[in-house]
């Protein structure tokens, strides 16, 4: 199925820490997490082994929103948590 990465949902995936590859990534092979609104959401964690703002992460989780539109993935938004 086509991927739409909504122009909103790549300024948040680049402020966040991740990209537009992660975000497609995520919707293919990430697990399902639930979603508000009738909306649907998977998430996935890599490997992160670096600092982000001054502290070292070994993980970084990144969530993805979206929905599906006349069978198109349309992106909402993305988290990014990082830990470990």
């Amino acid at each position: 199925m086509e991927i739409q990465v909504d122009p909103h949902t790549l300024e948040r995936a680049l402020e966040r820490g991740t990209n537009e590859a992660e975000v497609e990534d995520v919707i293919r092979s990430g697990s399902p997490i639930p979603a508000k609104h009738g909306r649907l959401g998977k998430a996935k964690v890599y490997a992160f082994q670096q600092e982000r703002h001054g502290k070292y992460y070994e993980q970084k989780r990144v969530e993805v929103i979206y929905t599906i539109e006349w069978g198109i993935i349309v992106t909402v938004t993305v988290y990014v948590f990082y830990g470990k």
